[in-house]
């Protein structure tokens, strides 16, 4: 008996937007997946919630949590060892800071170019 395939998706109707990406330098990037995984830690309180709740393994969000930490001066995720009461994790002032700065920058960015990402959707050819 041949295999029947799921229905497609119907295509979602979207407006054009910004997705930021900061090179803080040749090695180190901000983007909306870091920024997104902070701000699941900071919600769930813990690193392999946060990475369940994007589709990712633990140790990929450990590894990305550990880069963030790495390039910043000091940590934006302090985490607690498991135990009778479990682990768990939860930003710095700085982790906070770092979303606060980040989110900001989109929202003035967005602003700036709103008549021109505007046009696009107008140029933009119908999907159906």
């Amino acid at each position: 008996m041949p295999r029947r395939l799921a229905p497609a998706k119907p295509a979602r109707s979207r407006e054009p937007e910004l997705s930021i990406r900061i090179d803080l330098d040749d090695e180190d990037a901000l983007g909306p997946g870091k920024i997104r995984l902070l701000e699941l830690v900071r919600d769930l309180g813990s690193i392999s919630s946060a990475g369940r709740a994007m589709d990712m393994s633990y140790r990929r969000a450990w590894l990305l949590i550990d880069e963030l930490n790495q390039t910043f001066k000091s940590p934006l995720v302090e985490t607690q060892k498991g135990g009778g009461g479990g682990g768990g994790a939860q930003l710095t002032a700085l982790g906070l800071e770092v979303i606060r700065l980040y989110r900001s920058i989109g929202t003035l960015a967005t602003r700036a170019a709103g008549s021109h990402l505007e046009t696009l959707r107008r140029l933009r050819a119908p999907r159906g």
